[in-house]
């Protein structure tokens, strides 16, 4: 941060300090995404039992919801046991509990001067908010893995090929990405922790059940069908299912909508940042 900082400020040749310059430097913007993400990431040093403690909810899903329908056989999955059905869905769902509340973070920023000092440095908006999205990513990436070694220790057929779990972990991030980005828009409307918390709790569980990750969406009423085809969980589901798994994946067209989604996530935090320096 302090790199970025300091070129806030220009020295004149007279020795005093000129004002904050809003000069770019498009070649540098790649690397002060990463150095933001990993800025973000570090936060995880200090409290390393935040990913044990998130990876409880996915846990619980798969253990007892996942094993005990597993056994009723009242969901049709075809040839794919419900437990290996689901378990692409659990992932999915654990990056988007983590990435939702990045917004409540930014609005702690802002109450400790920190994004203020950000705003002012030659550092374009987009570049804080691609930080924060992929470093909700790379959490959400971390926490699969301890999902993964459980699902694999139940029993899910998951695959070993290094390429398609690589594969899986894009989706994750690029998901995770877009759905930071969703809180992090809600934070510049709303301007409020509580009220952020309380939008925030409202969405996921909609959004999570208003997907595929639970059922097929052909088992879904037909106004349902719509808001899942409308949802990117549903794109992501589908992307990591058929890479972890192996069913049939529309992946040139999950990965499209989840790109499109958080770029436009990206553009659309970007331009309500400002409100939460005001």
């Amino acid at each position: 941060m302090t790199s970025v900082a300091s070129e806030a400020r220009v020295a004149r040749p007279g020795g005093s300090v000129d004002q904050p310059t809003r000069q770019r430097v498009p070649w540098r913007l790649p690397s002060r995404v990463v150095t933001l993400c990993l800025l973000e990431l570090q936060k995880l040093r200090h409290d390393r039992t935040e990913l044990v403690t998130r990876a409880v909810q996915p846990a619980l899903w798969l253990t007892v919801f996942g094993t005990t329908f597993s056994r009723l056989h009242v969901i049709p999955t075809g040839q794919v046991p419900y437990l290996d059905f689901l378990a692409p869905g659990i992932l999915a769902q654990s990056a988007l509990f983590i990435a939702i509340f990045y917004g409540i973070q930014i609005i702690w920023e802002r109450d400790a001067g920190v994004l203020a000092k950000l705003l002012v440095t030659p550092t374009p908006r987009a570049a804080l908010v691609t930080g924060k999205a992929f470093a909700a990513g790379v959490r959400a990436c971390a926490q699969a893995v301890i999902v993964l070694l459980l699902a694999a220790v139940l029993g899910v057929d998951l695959t070993a090929n290094p390429l398609r779990i690589l594969g899986a972990f894009a989706a994750l991030m690029l998901g995770a990405a877009f759905f930071c980005c969703l809180s992090l828009s809600i934070a510049g409307l709303v301007l409020n922790r509580d009220r952020l918390m309380g939008i925030g709790q409202a969405l996921t569980m909609p959004l999570f059940f208003a997907s595929n990750a639970l059922y097929p969406v052909a088992l879904m009423p037909e106004w349902l069908r719509w808001i899942a085809l409308a949802n990117p969980l549903s794109y992501q589901v589908d992307a990591l299912r058929g890479l972890l798994v192996g069913t049939p994946a529309h992946l040139a067209l999950d990965f499209a909508v989840l790109a499109v989604a958080a770029g436009v996530g990206i553009a659309t935090a970007s331009a309500l940042l400002g409100r939460l320096a005001r």
